[in-house]
């Protein structure tokens, strides 16, 4: 067996790891967070969100299918640095095109393997995401600290710009055309578009600096806020296209990064969360329906519910601890009505949100998850409904 080189992992408080390079060699930078999924390997790697995170995953064995030519959500991979306990020494799957430290190496992908992940995540439990640094040719723990606390931190950090499309690119519906949406790329996955097509609808996908009127020439019957990183705080540009949209009673579709954006331009604050929502077994309530959802998250800030705020930075829910029912509470805005349509059950946080009087409607999941769970994937068609009754009652039509 080869000998690995060593490499150490350094977290801003101080706390140490070592272990074995695994990918490039090198030294990374970025905020550590930590991903629950048993799968979607590749997909997690792939996803703009992850842009300047480096991610700990809580599965022991990673690589075991391999990697393939057709799941990865983007062009290339976004994560700044990964965090394994046990690789695959072999990747064994019927679809496999190679193996993933092969394909970490070949993008640049500095990671270190044989590290404890569970005292890691139980770590960042307790004291929240952190800046991080990980190194294959620095051993000296001190000196990786002091340029870990000279990286920059999540908070104010504007990135949907760093991982936007250049240009605009359009993905045809599936079978009959019915709608067009205007899909802002803040950090867009391909399984969006995927997930529309199936559903009629033809999606052009537009830069994230993108104007009302580049929106408008599309021939737009909707609008979609994509998922993306950094924090929404900075997102001025996005939030005031989307306060447009809203004034035209356009209909409206924000996912993840997507649904603080139009949480802003309604008029509410975003925060950042101790340590986020990143897996694929997350239990969502869907006020709407009563059911609970399992769903796939990535994100590390939330929208800020006015007056029902408590540490977890949510709201109220019934078997949360709090003894209290989520009220049906409408907060007023400048557009109208807005109510909580959906709640994280494990730790109250705001995961959607209703507008009454415009044709709008968030959550800060991802029902577009292509490594599952699919429990959410009606959102799509709730989307496609609220088109459907916004071109009937204006006469129009789309075939």
């Amino acid at each position: 067996m080869v000998k690995r080189r060593p490499a150490i992992l350094v977290l801003e408080d101080g706390r140490t790891f070592t272990g074995e390079a695994y990918g490039s060699v090198g030294e990374t930078f970025g905020e550590a967070v930590f991903n629950t999924g048993m799968t979607g390997y590749q997909e997690t790697l792939t996803d703009p969100s992850y842009h300047r995170q480096v991610v700990v995953q809580t599965a022991p064995h990673i690589g075991n299918t391999g990697v393939n030519g057709e799941d990865d959500e983007s062009a290339r991979i976004w994560v700044a640095g990964y965090v394994v306990r046990d690789p695959a020494r072999i990747g064994s799957n019927w679809r496999a095109t190679g193996g993933l430290e092969d394909r970490l190496a070949a993008e640049g992908v500095v990671g270190i393997s044989g590290v404890d992940t569970r005292a890691l995540t139980r770590h960042l439990r307790e004291r929240g995401a952190m800046r991080v640094g990980i190194s294959s040719v620095d051993d000296d723990p001190r000196a990786l600290l002091a340029r870990v606390r000279q990286a920059p931190q999540m908070v104010g950090a504007d990135l949907s710009a760093e991982v936007t499309t250049a240009k605009p690119y359009v993905v045809e519906a599936v079978g009959e055309h019915r709608f067009t949406v205007a899909a802002l790329d803040l950090g867009i996955k391909r399984n969006v578009p995927r997930r529309l097509a199936a559903r009629g609808v033809t999606t052009h996908v537009l830069p994230a600096g993108s104007t009302m009127d580049e929106l408008l020439a599309t021939g737009a019957d909707a609008v979609f806020l994509s998922p993306g990183p950094g924090d929404p705080a900075t997102a001025d540009g996005p939030v005031a296209l989307a306060r447009q949209v809203l004034e035209r009673k356009m209909p409206l579709f924000g996912i993840c990064f997507g649904s603080q954006i139009l949480g802003r331009a309604l008029g509410f604050g975003t925060y950042k969360l101790g340590y986020g929502h990143r897996g694929i077994n997350q239990p969502v309530l869907d006020r709407v329906t009563g059911t609970v959802e399992v769903t796939s998250h990535n994100h590390g800030f939330a929208v800020a519910w006015p007056g029902r705020e408590h540490q977890s930075g949510g709201i109220e829910v019934p078997g949360a601890g709090q003894g209290a029912v989520v009220p049906d509470q409408v907060i007023e805005t400048e557009f109208g009505g807005v109510q909580v349509s959906h709640v994280c059950l494990n730790d109250n946080v705001v995961e959607g949100l209703r507008a009454i009087d415009v044709p709008a409607f968030t959550v800060q999941y991802h029902p577009e998850a292509a490594a599952g769970p699919h429990d959410a994937d009606y959102l799509f068609d709730r989307f496609a409904d609220l088109i459907e009754g916004r071109t009937h009652s204006e006469g129009r039509t789309n075939a």
